[in-house]
C-alpha cells in the first residue's frame, strides 16, 4: 500500500510501529509537560486544571452594535473576547475618508476615535475578562485607546490581560494591511514591547500570527516557520532597542490555525513549541522558562468553510475545535457554521461556543495531559513536521532573515504555489471537499445572513464630525506634532500617541502623522 501524503506533503504510513521511533528518546524530545523543550504542553496540569480561555471573534458595524454582541458571548459563557475591526480601521483610516467608502462597519466594528472604544467596552469588565485584538499595522493606538477606557473604568493598566496581533511581517507576506515600511514597522513594534512592560506587564504585546498565511495557503509546516521566522526577526528589533530577553520575551504569544487534518495539526502544535523552546535557549541565551514557552492562540480554519451546505461547517468546526485542544492550545475561537456565506448570526456565534464547551465538559480529553504522547504516529509525524520546519527556517535564515526574505518575495512565493495545488486537487477531484466536490446537493436550503446596515457610514461620519466640532483642535494638533517629533528621534511614540488620544485626536489623524515621517511600504515588483 503506498503511503498516504499530508499537507505539508510528508508521507503518512499506512501503519506505525515501535521501529518507527527507534532514535526516539523521550527525555530530549519530550520532557514533562511544564518543562524544556515543552512538547508535551507549557503547563504541568494543562486543563486538568481548568480548560483554556473560550474566544469568539466578533464585531461588525458600529461600536454600539459590536456591544450588544460582546454582552451576549459573555453571558453566554465566554471567557474572552476577540475584536474584529473594519478594513478602515486595520489601514489607519477614519470612516469619513475617501478611501474608506464602502468598507466601513463590513468586516469588523468601527473604531475611529476614543468615544467609539467608549461604546466599545461599555459595561463590560475589564478587569475581568482578557481581550485579544485583531489588530496590526495601527495595533499601539488601539492599545492605547484600550487603556484609555480601562482607566476611565477605575482599571489601571497593570490589571488589564489580553493580546494585541501587532504582527506587521505577516501582513507583508499575505495579508496586506501594512502601513509603514518594514524598519519602521518594527520599530514601533519594539516601542509597544518596552511601553507594555512599564505601563501594561500582564498584556501580550504581540500575538505572532500563522493563521492568516495558513489562509492564504501555507501547509502547516510553512505557517509554524514562516511564523517563528517572523518572531526571531521580533526578538532582534527587541533586543537592537535595548530590551533584554527575559524582559519581553514571557510576553510574545502566537497565533495559529487548526485545520481538519487532525493528527497533523496535534503534530504541528507540539513540534512548533519544541523548536521555540530551542531556539529562544539556545540562540537568544533565554534564562526563564517562560521565555522558552511558546503560548498561542488558535482559530478554527476558516479557508476551510463552505458556503454549500454550510451545516456540514459545524462537523468541521467541531474537529478542527478538539484538534487544537489535543495540540494544547492556551485559547481557542471556534468559527461559526455560516460564516463562508456573511458575518456570523446570533444563533451561529452561540453555536461555535456550545462546540467548545462540549469539547470541554462532556468529553474525557482534560481529564489527562498530552494524551498522545509515545504514540507511534503521533511521535513520528512531530519529528517529520519539525524537521521540515527546521529546513523551511533555514532558506528563510540563509536570505538574511525574515524581513529580507519579504523582500525577495521568498515566502509569498512558497505559498502560493502552495496554494495553487491545493486548488488543481479540489477541481480534479483528488482532495475532498464534502458538499463541494463530492456529495453535492441540487437545491441549497435557503438562509438568512446577518446583513451590516450601509447607513452606519453616515452615522460614523456624523460622529466624528460631531466629535472635531466639540475637541480642542489646537490641543490635538500640538500633540500630534510632539508625536511626529518623537517618531523623527528615538524616544518612545507611545507617550505622545496616548496624549493625542486623550485629547480625542483620531486613529486615522494617528496613522497619518505617522506616515509623514516614515512614510509606507510599497511593494517590490516581486510581490
Amino acid at each position: 500500500m503506498a503511503d498516504a501524503r499530508s499537507e505539508s506533503d510528508l508521507p503518512i504510513k499506512p501503519l506505525y510501529a515501535a521501529a518507527d521511533l527507534a532514535k526516539f528518546d523521550p527525555e530530549v524530545q519530550l520532557g514533562a509537560p511544564g518543562d524544556y523543550p515543552f512538547t508535551r504542553g507549557v503547563y504541568p496540569s494543562m486543563y486538568t486544571g481548568r480548560p483554556w480561555t473560550m474566544r469568539q471573534y466578533a464585531g461588525f458595524g458600529t461600536a454600539k452594535e459590536s456591544n450588544e454582541r460582546y454582552h451576549q458571548l459573555v453571558a453566554a459563557g465566554t471567557g474572552g473576547l476577540s475584536v474584529a475591526f473594519d478594513l478602515p480601521t486595520q489601514m489607519g483610516y477614519d470612516s469619513d475618508e475617501a478611501i474608506s467608502s464602502g468598507e466601513v462597519g463590513k468586516v469588523g466594528v468601527a473604531i475611529d476615535s476614543i468615544d467609539d472604544m467608549r461604546l466599545l467596552f461599555d459595561g463590560l469588565p475589564l478587569d475581568k475578562i482578557s481581550t485579544s485584538m485583531t489588530i496590526n499595522a495601527p495595533g499601539s493606538t488601539l492599545l492605547l485607546l484600550y487603556q484609555l477606557v480601562a482607566e476611565e473604568q477605575g482599571v489601571p493598566g497593570d490589571k488589564l490581560t489580553g493580546t494585541i496581533q501587532n504582527d506587521v511581517l505577516k501582513e507583508y507576506i499575505a495579508r496586506g494591511t501594512y502601513i509603514y515600511p518594514p524598519k519602521e514597522s518594527l520599530r514601533l513594534i519594539s516601542d509597544v514591547f518596552a511601553y507594555c512592560q512599564d505601563e501594561m506587564p500582564r498584556f501580550n504585546t504581540i500575538s505572532i500570527s500563522g493563521y492568516h498565511m495558513a489562509e492564504a495557503g501555507a501547509t502547516p509546516a510553512q505557517e509554524i516557520a514562516f511564523t517563528l521566522a517572523n518572531a526571531k526577526e521580533y526578538v532582534r528589533a527587541a533586543q537592537r532597542a535595548g530590551l533584554e530577553i527575559d524582559d519581553f520575551a514571557p510576553r510574545l504569544s502566537f497565533f495559529f490555525v487548526a485545520r481538519t487534518t487532525l493528527l497533523e495539526e496535534i503534530a504541528k502544535f507540539r513540534a512548533a513549541r519544541r523548536i521555540w523552546a530551542r531556539i529562544m535557549r539556545d540562540e537568544f541565551g533565554a534564562k526563564n522558562p517562560k521565555s522558552q514557552m511558546l503560548r498561542f492562540h488558535t482559530q478554527t480554519a476558516g479557508v476551510q468553510l463552505t458556503a454549500q451546505q454550510p451545516e456540514v461547517n459545524l462537523i468541521r468546526v467541531a474537529l478542527q475545535g478538539l484538534g487544537a485542544v489535543l495540540g494544547g492550545t492556551q485559547s481557542l475561537h471556534t468559527n461559526s457554521f455560516d460564516e463562508a456565506i456573511a458575518l456570523p448570526t446570533q444563533k451561529a456565534a452561540r453555536l461555535a461556543l456550545r462546540t467548545q464547551q462540549v469539547i470541554a465538559y462532556e468529553t474525557d480529553v482534560c481529564k489527562t495531559v498530552d494524551p498522545f504522547a509515545g504514540s507511534y504516529v503521533m511521535e513520528s509525524m512531530t519529528d517529520a513536521l519539525e524537521a521540515e520546519i527546521v529546513d523551511l527556517m533555514t532558506k528563510v535564515d540563509d536570505r538574511g532573515g525574515a524581513v529580507r526574505a519579504i523582500e525577495q518575495g521568498f515566502q509569498k512565493g512558497e505559498i502560493e504555489r502552495s496554494a495553487y495545488q491545493v486548488a488543481l486537487e479540489i477541481d480534479d477531484g483528488s482532495r475532498t471537499v464534502i458538499g463541494v466536490n463530492r456529495f453535492a446537493i441540487d437545491v441549497e436550503e435557503d438562509y438568512e445572513p446577518l446583513r451590516v446596515n450601509p447607513a452606519i457610514e453616515a452615522e460614523q461620519k456624523a460622529r466624528l464630525a460631531t466629535l472635531r466640532a466639540e475637541r480642542d483642535n489646537d490641543a490635538v494638533l500640538a500633540a500630534l506634532a510632539k508625536l511626529k517629533v518623537a517618531a523623527q528621534g528615538t524616544d518612545n511614540v507611545l507617550y505622545p500617541m496616548r496624549e493625542a488620544l486623550k485629547l480625542r485626536a483620531t486613529g486615522g489623524e494617528v496613522a497619518h502623522a505617522l506616515r509623514e515621517v516614515w512614510g509606507t511600504y510599497i511593494p517590490t515588483d516581486s510581490f
